[in-house]
């Protein structure tokens, strides 16, 4: 879906809590930032941790969260592109040649979403039970303005169909990754559109994912910080 108010988008929030040293451990990657410290209600137009291969390096940087594709005319386009349908990858084109040669991982270590009762809007947050960060399929691109020349680097979310948990709430959620998968997807070099494909799956119905009703504090994108993430009656 290409929208970006947190409540209506999949995924249109996440929180990025583990530490950069860590991520880059886990991924083998080289750390090309400095770490924010935890980020519990990360939102669209905001810079995000990613894992990228490029030019035969590894590493984690940053990127711009809603992608913005090389012929757009200025930023406001990634807005709208803060997630990208897994089906239709290889028709958009804004994300079809990010789908074959420019994919990352979005490291996340919970994403939350939505239920709507009557004009209320309910959030929740879903993890992995064991709260290691999950592997969000994610698309990037570089994008040079004309008038200054700068370089913006961005990325957007791959979404697909949701499994039994995530259809309790929203009709998609992100696309993650098991470890298998990981360094298929970040190789450049791999460009099977089939075998690419058929990794943009639902999240296996099992119980490594868990949800539970959080805050309404996580509603405006504005507020942070751990509370936001507390059990919530």
């Amino acid at each position: 879906m290409l929208q970006v108010n947190g409540e209506n988008a999949m995924c249109g929030r996440f929180g990025e809590e583990e530490e950069y040293v860590a991520l880059a451990h886990r991924y083998r990657a080289v750390m090309r930032v400095v770490d924010p410290g935890p980020r519990f209600n990360v939102a669209p137009t905001q810079p995000v941790a990613v894992i990228v291969e490029h030019e035969g390096e590894r590493s984690l940087t940053h990127h711009r969260w809603g992608l913005v594709p090389f012929f757009a005319k200025d930023l406001k386009i990634g807005a709208r592109m803060i997630n990208a349908r897994a089906e239709t990858l290889m028709t958009q084109a804004a994300f079809k040649d990010s789908f074959v040669g420019r994919r990352c991982i979005v490291p996340a270590t919970r994403f939350y979403e939505w239920r709507t009762i009557g004009k209320t809007k309910i959030p929740f947050s879903i993890l992995r039970n064991d709260h290691a960060p999950m592997h969000f399929a994610g698309l990037w691109a570089s994008w040079r303005d004309r008038a200054s020349g700068e370089r913006v680097l961005s990325c957007s979310i791959v979404t697909t169909e949701p499994n039994e948990l995530m259809r309790q709430l929203h009709d998609r959620m992100p696309v993650i990754l098991d470890d298998e998968a990981v360094a298929q997807w970040l190789d450049p070099s791999f460009q099977d559109i089939e075998a690419l494909q058929r990794l943009l799956v639902p999240y296996p119905d099992n119980d490594d994912l868990f949800m539970y009703r959080v805050s309404p504090l996580v509603n405006n994108a504005n507020n942070e910080g751990p509370e936001l993430v507390e059990p919530s009656n």
